[in-house]
């Protein structure tokens, strides 16, 4: 997708930010701002003002006793997380990458997978965001609380975030067990192993019987970090370097993947680590794809996930990428796609400049058979109709947005769609 704005800025402060804001508006121009273009949707595409985060960037403060980092807007993930760990300090959960802008990160709802620790935007305890009118709002549980609730997945539609503080603990072990599991018994036994685990998640790999199980806990240690050579074998070598080739050869050749898949599959194998938690949350991402996800209702998971199954064995599909299942518990922020209920993520990907449209649509009509809610950041063509029946304070999302931004500033094609007029 490519975006062309009349208008580009790098502001460097929130004073800045507002002043941007200001001109554009009183020149007609919408606004958006950019993170590092991670979200596979147009929610940031503007032809108005694209305001860029490459200077709103750093640690304004941190606070050891409290627990409590905020941060510019534009501050990588990757670079809170060296900064918690270098005092001492750890975020609770995390996704599976950090190079996102922490805004760009908390505006879509990215998550993680874990029993009982939420999302990104769940670990906020304040943000900084300039509205419509030029005006900044700092905002919190006790200061416009109505306007962080929601703010905290707030698609850029209610203004820019500038800054964000997020809650921290000290920082503590995990060991990571990574053992391949066939399919039946990963399905037969999800809620055990989603129980019995802090962060849970596997992945299946389509036209075979075989998943790769992650089971994150925490440990007493001592530290024992993946080795050298044998991590950059597992996690380069393996699931970037030959990956990469299999994909490619499966491009080149559709009908060679169900066999690329049963010899890739055969290959896994086990090992287990400890080490601090970015570390074990995040590993590197270096083949390109496409992606789509859904949150269905966690009761809903196994039966969503074999009607796939189902579908892909009946299909002419073929699909060379793993099914990624991962887990959230309930939250209250009216657009986060596990608000009010324990929840499971499906996410479906294709290697890029391969056709996906048949396959994301075929898993989309499955998923919202089970009252599924698309990642914000991943495609889905879902619309305003269909998403104000899923969440239940939609309409409360909307008139806050009515009332912050009653001339969509902050509008485009995207937020039209999924949000409405």
């Amino acid at each position: 997708m490519t975006a062309h704005p009349a208008r580009t800025r790098s502001p460097a402060t929130t004073a800045e930010v507002a002043a941007a804001v200001r001109s554009a508006a009183d020149a007609g121009l919408a606004v958006k701002a950019v993170g590092t273009g991670h979200s596979f949707t147009t929610a940031a595409a503007t032809d108005g003002l694209l305001i860029r985060p490459e200077r709103l960037t750093g640690v304004h403060a941190l606070d050891t006793e409290a627990g409590t980092v905020t941060v510019g807007a534009g501050t990588s993930l990757k670079r809170v997380n060296a900064t918690l760990a270098a005092h001492g300090l750890s975020l609770t959960n995390m996704g599976d990458i950090m190079e996102q802008t922490a805004a760009g990160a908390i505006s879509t709802g990215t998550h993680g997978t874990g029993r009982s620790s939420a999302s990104l935007s769940a670990q906020l305890t304040g943000l900084e965001l300039v509205t419509a009118d030029g005006s900044t709002l700092h905002c919190s549980a006790t200061e416009h609380p109505d306007v962080f609730a929601a703010a905290r997945v707030g698609l850029g539609a209610l203004g820019v975030v500038t800054a964000l503080t997020f809650a921290a603990e000290p920082q503590f072990l995990l060991t990571a067990r990574e053992e391949p599991m066939p399919f039946d018994r990963v399905t037969d036994e999800f809620d055990q192993l989603v129980a019995d685990n802090e962060h849970f998640e596997f992945y299946w790999f389509p036209h075979t019987g075989s998943c790769l199980t992650k089971r994150n806990n925490r440990s007493a240690g001592p530290l024992a970090p993946a080795g050298r050579i044998s991590g950059w074998v597992d996690d380069e070598l393996v699931s970037n370097g030959l990956f990469q080739a299999a994909c490619s050869l499966g491009r080149a050749i559709p009908a060679a993947i169900p066999a690329i898949a049963q010899v890739s599959s055969r290959a896994l194998s086990a090992r287990t680590y400890t080490d601090i938690p970015y570390k074990v949350f995040t590993s590197p991402r270096r083949v390109r794809f496409v992606e789509s996800e859904y949150a269905v209702p966690r009761e809903a998971a196994i039966e969503a996930l074999r009607a796939l199954r189902a579908m892909i064995e009946r299909s002419r599909l073929r699909v060379s990428f793993p099914v990624e299942v991962r887990t959230a518990p309930a939250d209250d922020i009216p657009l986060s796609t596990s608000f009010g209920r324990e929840t499971a993520y499906i996410a479906v990907h294709m290697y890029r400049g391969t056709p996906y449209e048949s396959y994301f649509t075929a898993v989309e009509q499955i998923m919202t058979a089970h009252g599924g809610r698309p990642h914000w950041g991943k495609l889905h063509s879902r619309d305003a109709s269909y998403l104000s029946d899923v969440y239940p304070r939609f309409a409360e999302f909307t008139a806050l947005r009515d009332r912050l931004d009653p001339d969509r500033v902050f509008g485009n094609a995207y937020l039209r769609r999924v949000l409405g007029d």
